[in-house]
């Protein structure tokens, strides 16, 4: 069941564009797209509307299915650090972690036990050794099974951050515990500045440039686009949804998201599990209420 919000009064236009975060989100619980989704998603560009990921995942990340998805071509990935263009193979705008931010994080987030990650490009790097015990970062084994197909190994990831000396689309850690996840997130926000961070699992930090959200992001490809505020909508689960939910014409949480996207958004839809996205852009896209 749909639970309506009063308190903002932003659907007053047509929607043009709907964003869509994927873990927890678009995708079940096993990573699925179910038929159902799939058809209300193929009806919603059929009626000229802009359908695009809008996720915390590198480019490469973005299960085929989804970015191959007849009539879809834009993706806002790492958070919003870089909006891409697929059809065209191009970049449409970027905004990254400097090297000197991104090795203090990697410095702090060292020190604990924790899978490190760094963005270049649309590919996310990942040690090996890590990878080699990632039930002990990432017990689900969906979770698991993607970052292990979407993850390029390498011998050890501050290595090659200090090799390449570039700047990196997002820092991202996984830590063994919640409690050192705490622990890093504050130590982070003390002693860096110019960044933001988020994160989409309990036990997980997500570090993009200050001001780098989902949320600038699709307003970004919105005014490439000529499409308003007004006329977007957005789904979301997690705490790096926030954002995007706040920004979005109309901004929808799942009814499994963390109570901060749900504080954020104006609707709550069924949960990821229950084809919550298909349900709310058919009571309120495809159906004409909105």
């Amino acid at each position: 069941m749909i639970k309506c919000s009063t308190d903002r009064k932003k659907m007053g236009k047509k929607i043009r564009m709907i964003a869509l975060d994927l873990d927890g989100t678009l995708l079940t619980s096993d990573k699925v797209l179910t038929d159902r989704t799939k058809d209300v998603l193929r009806r919603a560009i059929e009626q000229g509307i802009v359908v695009l990921p809008a996720t915390g995942r590198p480019l490469s990340g973005i299960p085929k299915e989804v970015m191959e998805f007849p009539g879809v071509r834009y993706a806002v990935t790492a958070n919003g650090a870089r909006i891409v263009d697929s059809l065209e193979g191009r970049i449409l705008y970027e905004d990254q972690v400097s090297y000197e931010n991104g090795k203090k994080v990697l410095e702090i987030c060292g020190k604990y036990d924790a899978l490190l990650e760094v963005y270049y490009n649309g590919v996310g790097y990942t040690e090996e050794s890590a990878l080699n015990r990632l039930g002990d970062f990432v017990p689900r084994v969906p979770m698991a099974a993607y970052i292990l197909n979407t993850r390029r190994p390498v011998e050890n990831v501050t290595e090659l951050f200090n090799r390449k000396r570039l700047p990196t689309d997002k820092v991202q850690a996984i830590f063994s515990s919640e409690e050192d996840c705490k622990k890093a997130w504050k130590e982070v926000e003390d002693h860096i500045l110019d960044i933001e961070i988020t994160g989409a699992l309990c036990n997980n930090i997500e570090v993009n440039a200050k001001g780098v959200n989902k949320g600038k992001g699709i307003l970004m490809l919105g005014k490439i686009l000529g499409i308003e505020r007004e006329e977007i909508m957005a789904f979301g689960d997690g705490r790096n949804d926030t954002a995007m939910l706040q920004e979005a014409g109309l901004g929808i949480a799942m009814s499994n998201a963390v109570e901060e996207a749900k504080a954020a958004a104006d609707e709550v839809t069924l949960s990821n599990d229950e084809e919550g996205v298909a349900a709310a852009i058919e009571k309120y896209v495809l159906d004409g209420d909105v």
